[in-house]
């Protein structure tokens, strides 16, 4: 039997961190391809809402599919 190797690759472009240092975040941002680090300050409100906001844009990206009623 034949089998078809998957031959895609993944290439990461950019790397976020969320950094905590003495109570105060920062967001790391780095561009993998250019080789740049940007660097922004937090609010910790934003950072106790940031697990809402990446479950509405997972559901905004990937929406399931609605159920046809019978």
């Amino acid at each position: 039997m034949e089998t078809s190797m998957d031959t895609s690759m993944e290439t990461l472009l950019y790397a976020a961190e969320l950094v905590e240092e003495n109570g105060t975040f920062t967001l790391v941002i780095q561009d993998v391809r250019r080789g740049t680090v940007q660097t922004t300050p937090v609010p910790k409100s934003m950072v106790d809402k940031l697990p809402t906001f990446l479950s509405a844009l997972s559901a905004k990206l990937n929406p399931v599919p609605s159920r046809d009623r019978w």
